[in-house]
């Protein structure tokens, strides 16, 4: 009889470390004598039964993924509606688990994975089929709830301060005859993390990013140009980060295109552009703006050594918490202590993380509403500490790998997600 697999898989917008949670994940069960199979392109994978037997990959390879940034078995913004109004999908799900003797599956990503998790588990005990599932964390937006940090977070935070106070420098050292404010988007729809992470630049008074705008705090225009001109008028230039999910008084978002996600979220189509024109209509300064988008969760050359490390952590925690009987859990972050900085990983009942979101607390934000507190350096900065770079090639690029992904032969009829 067989011993049983495991099934990874990964979800939504990868990180720059999420690669490092996978490879864990096959090191630790290869420890095990387990095997491994992941899902293409995510749950997409699992419903089509389309799987990846990793066991094809070589150990420098798995040691090669853990500093490679992107999804290597592929991502997906999929979500499973209820388990009322899913029924067939949840059901092809573990016949796909039955077909490949799937023990365990693992389900790495954000909010919506760990409610997917959770589901799965739910329609799996309803089922009678006996499959551990662990939800494992990942987000660079920060927001899951419980664990005190999502890994992913710290490589882009780290990215997002570093490229702050660099491109900072380099306005600062035109402002005399050219740009005089510089306005960076970063990511983060409704929780402002990563705008925060932008405040580490500054390590002093008056150092920029000279105003944070966050989703939390309702945009005020008046206030905003007003701020903008002050600054120039003080140092000559201003620097602001803004987060991609800033809304005005009534709620709305002030880039939002109109168009939807396959999560249902509002597509936003750019808060950076939308404030330059504020600036050049209402004050009539040269700008100049940046939407880092994609290069700030997939900057593996600039990862904190934090992340990498709590990445690597909960994934193999994931793998012990399943072999061990555990099910419908997350291995999530905690935090002992800020200084020195120490955290440990414990798990958490789905039910605590699924379809809750973690906000900026209104301690971290600064009473004008544009910066960070001590309390909000304080949580961050151990998060971007140390560097975690990729051995680079003699053609001076990093060695990133690329994994066979060798098919698993189906067993099921071929099945449309659409159906």
């Amino acid at each position: 009889m067989s011993q049983g697999k495991l099934l990874y898989a990964q979800s939504g917008g990868v990180t720059a470390v999420i690669n490092a949670t996978a490879a864990a994940v096959i090191d630790t069960a290869r420890r095990r004598k387990v095997p491994v199979l992941a899902a293409r392109n995510g749950i997409i994978g699992a419903l089509r039964e389309d799987l990846i037997d990793t066991s094809k990959e070589t150990a420098a390879a798995i040691k090669a993924l853990r500093q490679t940034p992107g999804g290597a078995f592929g991502s997906c913004r999929f979500k499973l509606k209820s388990l009322e109004q899913d029924r067939a999908r949840y059901e092809r799900l573990i016949a796909v688990l039955k077909a490949h003797d799937v023990r365990w599956f693992l389900y790495n990503g954000g909010n919506d994975s760990a409610d997917t998790s959770l589901k799965i588990s739910q329609i799996a005990r309803e089922l009678g089929y006996p499959v551990h599932v662990i939800g494992v964390p990942k987000t660079v937006d920060n927001d899951l709830a419980v664990t005190d940090c999502c890994p992913g977070f710290g490589s882009v935070a780290k990215y997002t301060a570093v490229s702050v106070a660099e491109a900072s420098l380099d306005v600062e050292s035109m402002c005399a005859s050219s740009t005089k404010v510089f306005i960076v988007e970063v990511m983060g729809r409704h929780a402002g993390w990563i705008a925060a992470a932008g405040g580490l630049a500054a390590r002093k008074a008056g150092d920029p990013p000279h105003l944070i705008l966050f989703p939390e705090v309702a945009f005020d225009e008046d206030a905003f140009l007003a701020r903008v001109k002050a600054t120039v008028e003080r140092v000559g230039y201003c620097t602001v980060v803004a987060s991609e999910g800033l809304k005005n008084a009534a709620g709305q978002f002030l880039a939002e295109a109109g168009t939807r996600d396959a999560f249902g979220h509002a597509q936003l189509g750019g808060v950076a552009p939308v404030l330059a024109q504020l600036v050049k209509q209402k004050l009539g300064y040269k700008y100049h703006w940046a939407l880092p988008d994609y290069l700030q969760r997939s900057a593996r050359h600039l990862a904190s050594k934090t992340d990498a490390e709590q990445a690597w952590a909960v994934g193999k925690a994931a793998v012990e918490y399943a072999l061990a009987g555990r099910n419908a859990v997350m291995p999530v972050i905690v935090r002992i202590s800020d200084a020195p900085y120490r955290w440990k990983i414990e798990p958490a009942p789905l039910e605590r993380v699924a379809n809750h979101e973690k906000k900026l607390p209104k301690g971290y934000i600064s009473r004008d509403g544009y910066g960070i507190t001590a309390a909000a350096r304080r949580y961050l900065e151990p998060l971007i500490r140390g560097e975690d770079p990729p051995k680079y090639l003699r053609d001076g690029l990093p060695d990133y790998v690329r994994l066979k992904n060798a098919p698993v032969r189906r067993k099921l009829p071929r099945y449309d997600i659409a159906d």
